[in-house]
């Protein structure tokens, strides 16, 4: 692919695919998700939140191999977006990429425990136990909340156009009250 090429995939990532990632990002940030289900109100929980619904963005989209590169595209939006979200707070040039190296390989972890626990009948709250929260167990009632606000958010998915996800058009997974 040559330089001009790659320039412009980006150019049309960013045009296709930044609605639909604006979309999971203002997900992740509702407020519910803190309040009532604990998540950790952190630059860690921000991202276990984001990664979370990405995820299970990702793994809808994955069931259409015609969209594999709006997937791929949509990882190197995440891609940029940490980069200069780790450049804000301070992360040197020289360790960005070492940074960013790590992040994927959580998003790649939290992309396979959520298909895995979702896809083989597995229990949900044992993922999100482990990538939500870390290890360090809420209020039963929080836990309870995310498992089935997740739980509930992958079903819609389940039920939606893929053209109109692609566009951005999301569901609302009703944390908002």
């Amino acid at each position: 692919m040559s330089f001009f090429s790659k320039i412009f995939s980006r150019d049309k990532a960013n045009a296709e695919m930044r609605p639909l990632y604006q979309a999971i990002v203002r997900e992740g940030r509702q407020i519910s998700w803190y309040e009532k289900g604990q998540v950790p109100d952190s630059i860690d929980g921000r991202f276990d939140m984001i990664a979370a619904i990405f995820s299970l963005v990702m793994i809808r989209l994955e069931k259409e191999p015609e969209l594999d590169q709006h997937v791929a595209w949509l990882t190197e939006i995440f891609i940029s977006d940490m980069d200069g979200q780790l450049r804000q707070i301070g992360i040197g040039d020289m360790v960005v990429s070492k940074h960013v190296g790590r992040i994927m390989g959580a998003l790649g972890g939290r992309v396979g425990a959520y298909r895995d626990a979702l896809e083989n009948g597995k229990d949900l709250q044992d993922a999100i136990l482990r990538n939500i929260f870390r290890g360090e167990k809420p209020e039963d009632a929080a836990l309870a909340y995310v498992t089935r606000q997740l739980s509930a958010y992958h079903a819609a998915l389940q039920n939606c156009d893929s053209d109109e996800i692609v566009a951005g058009h999301i569901p609302d997974s009703g944390v908002t009250g």
